[in-house]
């Protein structure tokens, strides 16, 4: 492992790390793993930030999850609004929408059908609904890790997208799945 760069910094054994996308964007990270594959350093991350995903609902039917939006999307100024009002703050990062304040860890246990939305089998705990023009919409908080995985040049982690991410996709899973300890 190379030594650890400026902008790596962090209290404890765990560093942190600007991710940046190519849009200029950037994700404050914890390192949780760093991959050596073709003389590249790749990381997996997790935000430092709660990540959140924005879902427009529609009453007994299924959430559809909004996965494109603009920065400046007037959805976003509302959401603002109502976690203002729960001390939170939100944050329109790389990668995914985050949130930063003192939240409750959810539980899964005591989750109930109200407070759940399916997407491919993934698992969400609404944080917050709101509506916005007679359309009611939900920042819902992801229940299994969310990872990002970053390419690490010197002081800098660029955000893994695209064919690159397709072609190292199975050999990062595939170098994880060798460092887990045995059961």
């Amino acid at each position: 492992m190379p030594p650890e760069s400026p902008s790596m910094t962090g209290s404890g054994d765990v560093p942190t790390l600007l991710v940046h996308d190519g849009n200029g964007r950037q994700l404050l990270c914890y390192l949780e793993q760093l991959i050596p594959l073709d003389g590249h350093d790749y990381g997996l991350f997790t935000p430092v930030d709660t990540p959140v995903c924005l879902f427009r609902l529609h009453g007994d039917e299924d959430p559809e999850l909004i996965e494109t939006l603009d920065a400046t999307e007037p959805i976003l100024s509302v959401a603002d609004v109502v976690l203002q009002e729960h001390d939170l703050t939100l944050i329109r990062s790389a990668v995914t929408l985050t949130v930063n304040g003192e939240l409750d860890e959810p539980d899964p246990d005591e989750l109930d059908d109200d407070d759940e939305a399916d997407d491919e089998s993934e698992t969400y705990e609404l944080l917050v609904s709101f509506l916005v023009d007679e359309v009611e919409y939900g920042l819902y908080i992801p229940l299994d890790p969310f990872f990002v995985v970053a390419r690490i040049n010197g002081s800098e982690a660029r955000l893994v997208e695209g064919e690159e991410f397709e072609r190292i996709q199975p050999r990062i899973e595939a170098e994880i799945e060798d460092r887990e300890p045995e059961d």
